[in-house]
């Protein structure tokens, strides 16, 4: 299954370069990681609260 989400997420990337330019482009890229985080921690994957928090020396 991932290798067809990452052959979607690519055309869409590429599709974003081409008809909207770089602007278009960064802003599918940083969209897509912000989901792919927040599908990772809806997972269970990783722990968002440990990565956020500061920890006292």
């Amino acid at each position: 299954m991932w290798p067809i989400v990452g052959l979607s997420y690519g055309t869409v990337l590429g599709l974003a370069a081409a008809f909207g330019g770089f602007p278009a482009f960064a802003l599918v890229l940083v969209l897509g990681l912000v989901g792919f985080v927040a599908g990772r921690a809806m997972e269970g994957e990783i722990d968002l609260a440990e990565m956020f928090t500061r920890r006292s020396a």
